[in-house]
């Protein structure tokens, strides 16, 4: 009886030592797939940089992506900032009136903008409407097959496809991102002096007394990094595009989401290093 017992002891701890290797398989599998990614997109992110300062240039494909990614999404970050900058005012007016503290809307609202809301509302909504376009330009590129019609024609892809995007990424989201300031500040400055009744000599007075270059520097560092996330990353997802509409489909939504996580992230890093 005691045999026996053991044995059925035995064969019921065997499924239990192969569902914690499969569990242990899995991990592992998935770490060396995420690491996997992570040195491809360094890879490609390196060439698709070294691009950007050899020769030669395509000038007529960097002025066209200069004009879709700046100009055409001018409205679009415009209005964001606009309304951003109300309705802070309006929360903040809400916030300071509970500790008799209204003299600080001014500066609440122009550090809030220039740090943070500015380039990072920018940089989502950049990343929401680029983004996409550039993963499904290149995707669809990629599945006509384009993108090899051109290597056979002696252009690389590289130089022509993603080294421009690059370039009118990084140097247009900052001047978006200035722009945003203004009109975000605007929009404070517009529901605090109409609505809530302030000053206008006052306002602008706090306004200018609190802000420093420092402020400024900083929202326009971050945007020049979020451009370079948002079209690097469009420019991966969909250079390695699956086959097919539904491949076009999946390399425009991990584009956006993956661009959307990366700002968050380095949202955070880049502060820590002006504000620590």
């Amino acid at each position: 009886m005691s045999a026996k017992t053991d044995k059925k002891a035995g064969a019921g701890k065997i499924p239990v030592i192969s569902s914690v290797l499969d569990i242990f398989e899995h991990t592992g599998n998935a770490i060396l797939t995420f690491f996997e990614k992570v040195g491809h997109l360094t890879a490609f992110t390196l060439r698709g940089v070294m691009h950007c300062f050899l020769p030669p240039t395509f000038f007529k494909q960097l002025m066209r992506q200069f004009i879709d990614i700046g100009y055409y999404s001018l409205p679009v970050v415009g209005m964001t900032a606009l309304f951003t900058g109300m309705v802070l005012a309006l929360q903040s007016y809400t916030g300071m009136t509970r500790f008799n503290a209204e003299s600080a809307i001014a500066g609440v609202v122009v550090l809030s903008v220039t740090r943070e809301l500015a380039p990072v509302l920018a940089g989502l909504m950049v990343a929401g409407r680029v983004g996409a376009a550039i993963a499904a330009e290149i995707g669809t590129m990629r599945v006509t097959e384009q993108i090899d019609a051109l290597t056979t024609l002696s252009v690389n892809p590289f130089k022509y496809l993603v080294a421009p995007r690059i370039i009118a990424g990084t140097i247009t989201l900052p001047i978006l991102v200035l722009i945003g300031d203004v009109i975000g500040v605007f929009g404070g400055y517009a529901v605090a002096v109409y609505k809530l009744g302030f000053s206008p000599g006052s306002y602008m007075s706090q306004t200018w007394s609190i802000l420093e270059s420092v402020d400024v520097v900083s929202g326009l560092v971050k945007a020049a990094a979020f451009g370079f996330i948002v079209t690097i990353l469009g420019c991966y997802h969909g250079y390695h595009s699956g086959r097919g509409a539904q491949g076009v489909g999946a390399a425009t939504t991990n584009a956006v989401v993956s661009a959307s996580i990366m700002i968050l992230i380095f949202n955070y890093f880049i502060t820590q290093i002006f504000f620590s």
